[in-house]
């Protein structure tokens, strides 16, 4: 299994709350990309690679990122021998390719034809959370059916149902469909689908015939990775694995909140996601 890191963002509100933030004490983030923002002890997306790497799921750890923050990807991935960096070649946030492209960019330029891990650069998960548990997950839906593809949910509050894309099950947990930020009376579900999901190497193929039929559409509609997904989900059997919740570094307030976890709550930095 491989896993694909989405690190081409841009961060253009936590730049604008750096900016605007008249206290001094987060200057020093002007100018970095979310995934290389420090986090307890490390970089953010060191401690996917840490997790990554102590849980043997993977292989090799491919990251995509833009020219911007290229040079600086590429220096943070200089203390790993299993990461990769492929840049998309774009400057800016209205030229972005969007996250499907990345994601099939990272596949076509590395030639993957394994499994993948797709997470997304900005988020990490709460202390409970774990990749063994969910290759262990995957694994077993594989030996059922190698089309399956595995996604994450946790519960969120009703009032958040519309920040989110809300997974629809079934009682054997295969996703019937997601509702891209629905209000919470048009769904009865709160289980709000993270960046993070295990793709077969079966479905792989697909992101090609999705790209073409969205080749005219607009940059919102193949953007966000969730519309990769609800496009799958009729497609391929998708089922969800339960997890207690997430950080998602969108803002300042957001970060500071996942950084002081990290620094004063994090019980144990080596086992963590692990």
């Amino acid at each position: 299994m491989k896993a694909v890191i989405l690190a081409a963002g841009y961060g253009t509100r936590l730049q604008r709350d750096v900016v605007a933030d008249c206290s001094g004490r987060f200057a020093h983030l002007a100018g970095t990309a979310k995934p290389l923002l420090p986090v307890g002890r490390c970089a953010l997306m060191s401690h996917w690679v840490h997790a990554l790497t102590a849980s043997c799921c993977v292989d090799c750890i491919y990251v995509v990122t833009n020219a911007v923050y290229h040079a600086a990807f590429e220096e943070w991935a200089s203390r790993f021998t299993n990461v990769k960096i492929v840049c998309d070649q774009t400057t800016s946030n209205d030229g972005r390719l969007g996250a499907v492209a990345c994601l099939q960019l990272a596949v076509k330029h590395f030639k993957i034809d394994d499994h993948v891990l797709v997470i997304g650069g900005d988020t990490l998960f709460k202390e409970d959370f774990s990749l063994s548990k969910v290759k262990a997950r995957f694994v077993d839906l594989q030996a059922k059916c190698e089309d399956c593809c595995l996604l994450l949910s946790y519960e969120c509050k009703e009032e958040e149902t519309h920040k989110y894309g809300i997974l629809e099950v079934d009682s054997d947990l295969r996703v019937l469909c997601m509702k891209e930020k629905p209000l919470p009376s048009e769904t009865k579900s709160r289980r709000a689908c993270p960046c993070f999901y295990a793709f077969s190497k079966k479905s792989l193929p697909l992101l090609d015939t999705f790209m073409e039929e969205k080749k005219e559409a607009p940059i919102d509609e193949k953007d966000a990775p969730g519309n990769f997904v609800s496009w799958l989900i009729p497609r391929k059997p998708v089922y969800s694995h339960q997890i207690s919740g997430r950080f998602d570094v969108g803002n300042l307030p957001s970060y500071i909140e996942c950084d002081l976890y990290f620094r004063e709550k994090l019980q144990d930095l080596e086992t963590y996601m692990v």
